[in-house]
């Protein structure tokens, strides 16, 4: 099972205007399915057209100072639900993985609990998790990930989210 993205990260480019992003620079993001793949494109606050249809989630932020690096990743347990929900009928490897380890991240943050697996009508191994907030159920497609793929998918939704 292919785990290798191929989603930009932060591209400190306007999509809109190829304007180039500088540091202090308001700007928003939006990752986007396209063609059964995940895509990121960034824009400038003044160019931001707003979210397409097709997002799977957008998030605003400022352009760090070149060199400057968060100590530690700053997980946004909103967006990542977000994500999480608009991923819910996603079939791609792709959609599927992120899925999963959002739900893992999730489980890891106290906001999911881990109800039950189970096998769907498909035959697939399947998560069974209870927002804690909510209490809403969501069934989760395991996608029978070892360590180091689990390790690999969360550094690129880290990167993809701009937490790295």
């Amino acid at each position: 099972m292919a785990t290798d993205y191929d989603i930009q990260g932060p591209t400190q480019l306007c999509a809109a205007t190829g304007r180039e992003l500088k540091p202090g620079d308001r700007f928003f993001a939006v990752l986007a399915e396209s063609a059964g793949k995940l895509v990121r494109a960034d824009f400038s606050a003044d160019a931001w057209p707003g979210a397409p249809a097709n997002a799977v989630a957008y998030w605003s932020g400022k352009v760090p100072p070149a060199g400057v690096k968060p100590r530690k990743a700053v997980v946004n347990d909103d967006l990542l639900l977000d994500c999480f929900d608009r991923l819910k009928d996603s079939a791609d490897p792709d959609g599927l993985n992120f899925r999963y380890v959002a739900t893992l991240l999730l489980m890891r943050r106290k906001r999911f609990k881990f109800e039950d697996a189970a096998r769907d009508a498909n035959g697939r191994d399947v998560l069974i998790v209870r927002d804690a907030r909510g209490g809403a159920i969501h069934h989760v497609v395991d996608p029978r990930l070892n360590d180091e793929q689990v390790a690999t998918v969360q550094t690129e939704v880290f990167r993809v989210l701009g937490w790295e």
